[in-house]
This record gives C-alpha cells, sequence and structure tokens, in this order.
C-alpha cells in the first residue's frame, strides 16, 4: 500500500524536476533566478526596411511606402455613416475609433524592359504629419536607383499622389522618366481657378510636381494600353481625372486601384459613404461600386495604395457592398 504522504501532483513533479535542472545548471548545488539573464541584446530601436517584393508574371513588383498618413477623426473624414454604424465597423474590425491611420503603398512595376513607378507620395509636404515622405529612402533599401525609372504613372494629381516628383532643389527625382496622368486632373489642379482657396496646399504639390515634367508629360485616355501591359480605366470623382490600372503580364492581372477606396472598412462594407477629400463623393462613390462589382466578379487582385500593408489582396462582394481580403505575403521568389 502506497503512503499517501508519498503522493505528489504533477504540478509539483515538473516543478520539482525544474529545481533540479536549476540546481545543475548553477552548479555545486546554486540555483540561478529565473529573472536573471546570460545575455542582454539592446533594443534595435529602427523598424525593418519598407518594402516587399514579388513575382508578377513575367516581372516582379516591389511595393516600397511613402510612410504611414494620418487622417484623424474618422467620424471627420467619412460621411454617410451615424456615429453608432462606423463606430461598429471600426470595433468589429479591431481598429481604433479616433484616428483613420492609411498606408501610402507605391507600386513598383519591373517588367523586364520598363520600370514603372505608380505614385510618388508626399515629397516633403508635412501636411497630414511627420510619417511621410518616405519614399526615396524606402526605394534605396529595395535596391531600386530613380535614375532606372522609365516611367512615373499618377493616378491622380492630388497632394500624397504627385508629391514625389520633384526634389526641393528644383531636381528631378526621376531624372529620366516620362510622366503619364490624366489631363483633365493635370488641369484641373494645376488651376487655382478650380482648385480654390481651401486647398491651396494641393494646388501648390501640384504646381511644384507636375507644371516643371510638362514638356515629359503624357496624357492617357480611358481605355487605352499607353505602356505594354497597363491600361487606364477610369474612375472619376474623387478626382475629375482619377483613374485606376489595369496590369497583365505573362498570363496574370493585377489592378492598382489608386483612391478607388481609401479605408478598407469603411468605404467598402457600405460602399456609397463618402470621402470628404472627393471632388465629386457620389461620383466617386459610383465609381467605387462599379469597378470593385468588376473586380470581385473577376476574382482579380488588387493593390490599394491607403490600404494596410502592402495594399495586396482581392475584393469580395459581400452583402450590399464588399470585403478585402489581404493576401498572404510570399517571401519566397
Amino acid at each position: 500500500m502506497i503512503d499517501p504522504r508519498m503522493k505528489i501532483s504533477r504540478r509539483h513533479a515538473l516543478l520539482g524536476g525544474a529545481l533540479s535542472l536549476g540546481a545543475l545548471a548553477g552548479g555545486a548545488g546554486l540555483i540561478t533566478s529565473a529573472s536573471s539573464a546570460f545575455a542582454k541584446a539592446p533594443l534595435v530601436g529602427k523598424p525593418a526596411p519598407y518594402f516587399y517584393r514579388f513575382k508578377f508574371g513575367d516581372g516582379e513588383i516591389t511595393v516600397v511606402s511613402d510612410g504611414t498618413l494620418p487622417l484623424g477623426d474618422p467620424h471627420s473624414n467619412f460621411t454617410g455613416l451615424s456615429a453608432a454604424d462606423m463606430d461598429k465597423q471600426l470595433k468589429d474590425n479591431f481598429l481604433p475609433l479616433s484616428n483613420a491611420v492609411l498606408e501610402q503603398n507605391i507600386l513598383i512595376l519591373n517588367t523586364g524592359d520598363k520600370l514603372i513607378v505608380f505614385d510618388t507620395g508626399m515629397g516633403s509636404s508635412k501636411l497630414f504629419g511627420p510619417t511621410t515622405g518616405k519614399l526615396m529612402q524606402t526605394m534605396k533599401e529595395a535596391g531600386i536607383d530613380p535614375k532606372d525609372v522609365d516611367a512615373v504613372v499618377m493616378s491622380h494629381a492630388h497632394i500624397d499622389h504627385c508629391g514625389g516628383c520633384m526634389a526641393d532643389d528644383g531636381s528631378r527625382n526621376f531624372p529620366n522618366a516620362q510622366f503619364y496622368i490624366s489631363q483633365a486632373d493635370y488641369d484641373y489642379w494645376t488651376d487655382e481657378k478650380t482648385v480654390g482657396p481651401n486647398l491651396k496646399a494641393f494646388l501648390d504639390q501640384a504646381r511644384k510636381n507636375l507644371v516643371p515634367n510638362r514638356d515629359r508629360m503624357v496624357f492617357f485616355k480611358d481605355g487605352q494600353e499607353f505602356l505594354p501591359g497597363i491600361t487606364a480605366i477610369s474612375a472619376p470623382g474623387h478626382t475629375v481625372g482619377h483613374t485606376v490600372f489595369m496590369i497583365n503580364s505573362g498570363g496574370k492581372s493585377l489592378c492598382y486601384i489608386g483612391d478607388l477606396a481609401h479605408h478598407p472598412v469603411l468605404l467598402l462594407q457600405e460602399p456609397l459613404t463618402e470621402f470628404v477629400y472627393d471632388t465629386d463623393p457620389k461620383q466617386s462613390a459610383q465609381s467605387r461600386v462599379k469597378i470593385l462589382t468588376m473586380l470581385a466578379a473577376n476574382r482579380i487582385p488588387v493593390l490599394a495604395y491607403h490600404f494596410a500593408w502592402p495594399g495586396f489582396g482581392h475584393v469580395a462582394a459581400q452583402g450590399q457592398g464588399f470585403r478585402y481580403y489581404p493576401a498572404p505575403m510570399v517571401m519566397e521568389m
């Protein structure tokens, strides 16, 4: 018969074993404190390089960042939803209620024959805070020389999409590139009569970055394949000439949607929600529904400029709207 005093629990047995190992490791019966470490590594104190690269058809895509762009209170930037409905959408998706922070995902396509940059970020403007303006740095981290860029394609002429074309000293950041944009947007955002005084920073940014490149500017048309494998699709409303781009290579398709939707929840779940920086909010919403419906039906992946890093995934129809599904990051080429 086993003496009850000899019974021990599994917890005590494991604890006793750990103490025995500790005594052996400490030598001469000494037990090393669990809180002490044999080596201490300093905090790194800086983030990983801000780029992501993957194979696409016959070429490759590199997504680099111009840095995060905090808009502030989402209730002030997105309209047409009740505060309660907006808060529910944000809470259900584990997003903060007080600050809508957007990414700036810049697509760089290497076709093997051409190197093409889609949109250029904020440049040196700090209108939305100090975290923007990283394009030149992140391109360097990605091993891409701006001198090798053949084409800069802009979805529209807003401050956070055309701002990195020119350096503050008046030199071109992409000295060997041609520039592509809709003529409607070029004309609108470089004219103070159409922009108006409330968006003077947008006017100044467009004039600084677009006007010096007028002799290198190519105006594409809706439906035009203006570069090999790249077709412009008009999506007006956010701006008068806002455009998305269908990219095809080696049997693969991808749509760079620019600012078709700024937020992966608030402008997809109820896509008729409006955004305060839209030139024509209702037209923008109709463009969003039309193009997202096409992309969802055809299961075409998207690269979204402002969605959570790196902004690559799919949209699918859900209820009266859509849902965004981020694609897994693939770290092998």
